[in-house]
């Protein structure tokens, strides 16, 4: 890694960004960097998404939290974070998991929410086909009951094949399966698209999938 350059404001006001190094610096050695990026991706995702109540965090009925509140409170339990962390985990996300209100003093999840919040997401117009990525030993249960969103409030679709693989492969031998968003709209489906790309929907029946060849 480069030593510092400064890269003016891409964490908003008041935060001055040199690079990953200087940031990091007192989370250890370089080598540990994309380790406190990843276990802090995680922790934001169990707190903003599933268990706020694990840490005492309010949310709003949007899914927003406080900064503060959250730095505060994930110290009181353990976990090491303050506000160049937390910018720096939105800003790093590859698939854009979190988001920061203009103010910077607001974070919530962007999508994968296990929890009722209300992200002000429109229906929108799908595009006539989308994707999702599985992996391999989930076929059966698909092919018997259709997408399902689980623990979650959505089925999540994406818009490119490459995109729908890579989250396959995080559960196994990955599958992409083809659904007719265009038909499922015609016949009622609300799809929401979230602020990271990703498509929402209730659930996706069987008749919608297109499966890949044996």
């Amino acid at each position: 890694m480069a030593h510092a350059s400064e890269r003016g404001g891409r964490f908003g006001p008041g935060v001055r960004v040199r690079c990953a190094r200087s940031l990091l610096a007192p989370y250890g050695r370089l080598t540990l960097v994309d380790s406190d990026l990843v276990k802090t991706s995680k922790f934001l995702s169990f707190v903003l998404r599933h268990h706020p109540e694990s840490i005492g965090l309010p949310l709003d009925s949007a899914g927003w939290a406080d900064v503060d509140d959250l730095i505060r409170l994930a110290n009181a339990s353990g976990r090491r974070l303050d506000r160049e962390l937390v910018f720096l985990v939105v800003e790093t996300s590859d698939k854009q998991r979190f988001a920061l209100d203009e103010a910077r003093t607001r974070i919530r999840a962007n999508q994968g929410h296990s929890i009722e919040v209300d992200l002000g997401l429109s229906p929108r117009t799908p595009p006539p086909v989308l994707f999702h990525g599985t992996a391999l030993r989930f076929l059966e249960s698909i092919r018997s009951s259709g997408l399902v969103p689980g623990t979650r409030t959505h089925v999540h679709l994406s818009q490119d094949r490459s995109t729908a693989r890579a989250v396959g492969a995080r559960h196994g031998k990955p599958v992409v399966l083809s659904i007719d968003a265009a038909a499922m709209h015609a016949f009622g489906s609300e799809f929401r698209l979230a602020h990271n790309g990703v498509w929402l929907v209730a659930q996706v029946s069987v008749r919608f999938i297109t499966f890949p060849r044996p």
